[in-house]
């Protein structure tokens, strides 16, 4: 037993190390998101996000956005801790009869201009999860959604270009307009 720990702490890790992000690729999503955030609010985009049930793989790649790797922050997107400051919500996981009345309340708690992004699979129509008796299906059984973004989980890279997808397409709106 305590052999084997020792051959743990002195051996080097198998993993090798992560690729290096192509510059051009995230210096044009950085662009196109900062620009699109700046058009839209002239500001940041705040999300907050909403855990509607399912096995935490979104949840997983949700974080890995705000990592060193991907660095959400720098593209003008955070994370907060309330809805009330934020512009969009990210639900991820299949809506359950327990998460109905969270998702809507937090919803009607942000202030307009506001969308809501489905994010993997269950989101979208409850994915694996569908059929369950405590599974309603998707986010849109209980509120609209403005996006979805489909995948099991889907990557970082695809959450960010949904994002940047979804503030170009809905260009400037009047505060109070949707």
């Amino acid at each position: 037993m305590i052999g084997r720990a020792l051959r743990g702490l002195l051996t080097p890790p198998v993993a090798g190390p992560l690729p290096d992000p192509a510059p051009e690729t995230a210096d044009a999503m950085a662009g196109r998101l900062q620009a699109a955030a700046q058009a839209r609010l002239g500001r940041s985009l705040a999300v907050f996000h909403v855990p509607t049930g399912g096995c935490n793989g979104c949840e997983v790649e949700l974080r890995a956005l705000t990592g060193v790797f991907y660095d959400l922050e720098r593209l003008g997107l955070g994370f907060v801790r309330n809805p009330l400051h934020a512009d969009v919500l990210l639900a991820t996981g299949p809506l359950t009869r327990n998460m109905r009345g969270a998702i809507i309340l937090a919803l009607e708690s942000m202030t307009q201009p506001r969308w809501l992004v489905a994010i993997g699979d269950c989101a979208v129509d409850g994915g694996v999860f569908k059929g369950s008796y405590a599974v309603l299906g998707g986010v849109s059984a209980a509120v609209q959604v403005d996006l979805f973004i489909r995948g099991c989980p889907p990557t970082p890279a695809q959450i960010m270009a949904g994002l940047a997808t979804l503030i170009e397409v809905h260009g400037r709106v009047v505060p109070g307009e949707r």
